[in-house]
């Protein structure tokens, strides 16, 4: 890729991003399966962060029509070795047709509070190969902020057969990275915040510090702390230059178990870049294998 690939049609961001007032207006459409994703993550020093379920907080108030789904506890592996790993395809099929869930359906995801939860459900699905995801630009807190139907009552389900069709080159193994670390054409994306990505401060997963030759694009700096959007396309385009993202032909994006990271691949699809995978497991697993480098940037 250079540097002065021309943006994406607006239509991009309007078929990924669907605003209150264009949800307000097909809340009745058959074709619709809204589902609310709303989980907290709470950061712990070491390891995983600790998921805390939306559920109650879904039972208390939906957009109607809105099914819930966890990212952790219903789109997660649960033999998988790391928390959070990509579910089996049987697992999706059966969760997705439990709620009614069609592969013709344009489903519709939104969350209140951290935009990762409702990322990662759209990571899946996406790679579960489903045509047609959007998430709710501003998610619960814009449509309860301005004033839009909610609801307590959960929708009458009927289940339905649902077909996985996976994109694999969506996902991308330990091996995977490391087979790219020294390949100029390749960007290597840490997702979380800068002071994790030095090894300074934060969180961290077994060992401090990010994967060899990766650059730094914190997931956080690409949302809009006051209303929780997504930034404008050209300024997340001018963020993924200046770490040299855009200009490389393939991306990989990574944090801590795969979570951040779903946000900026979000991005990167929106914007219409046209190589990238999530390291699934991200530092879970690369920190958990000693043979595997880390680099420590802001060691003195």
């Amino acid at each position: 890729m250079t540097t002065d690939t021309p943006p994406q049609p607006h239509s991009q961001r309007a078929r990924m991003l669907v605003s209150p007032e264009w949800l307000h207006a097909r809340l009745d459409d058959p074709s619709l399966r809204i589902i609310d994703c709303s989980a907290q993550l709470i950061p712990q020093p070491v390891g995983p962060s600790r998921v805390e379920s939306g559920l109650a907080h879904y039972q208390q108030a939906h957009v109607p029509g809105a099914r819930y789904l966890n990212m952790a506890t219903d789109l997660s592996d649960p033999a998988g070795r790391y928390a959070y790993t990509f579910p089996t395809d049987a697992q999706i099929e059966a969760r997705l047709g439990e709620l009614g869930i069609g592969n013709e359906h344009h489903v519709v995801l939104y969350g209140s509070g951290y935009l990762g939860s409702v990322t990662r459900v759209w990571y899946v699905l996406h790679t579960a190969g489903h045509a047609r995801v959007s998430l709710l630009d501003g998610g619960f807190e814009r449509w309860r902020d301005e004033r839009r139907p909610l609801t307590a009552t959960p929708p009458a389900v009927t289940p339905t057969p649902y077909r996985v069709q996976r994109r694999p080159e969506r996902i991308t193994d330990a091996q995977g990275v490391l087979s790219v670390l020294d390949d100029p054409a390749t960007r290597v994306i840490n997702a979380l915040s800068r002071e994790q990505f030095l090894g300074i401060g934060g969180a961290h997963y077994g060992r401090p510090g990010c994967i060899p030759n990766s650059v730094s694009a914190p997931a956080r700096d690409m949302i809009d702390p006051l209303t929780n959007r997504l930034l404008p396309d050209d300024v997340l385009r001018a963020q993924l230059q200046a770490a040299g993202v855009w200009q490389a032909d393939r991306a990989i994006t990574y944090c801590g178990g795969g979570i951040a990271a779903s946000i900026t691949a979000f991005v990167l699809e929106m914007l219409g870049h046209p190589q990238w995978s999530l390291y699934d497991n991200s530092l879970l697993e690369w920190s958990a294998n000693p043979e595997l480098p880390i680099e420590l940037r802001g060691a003195a």
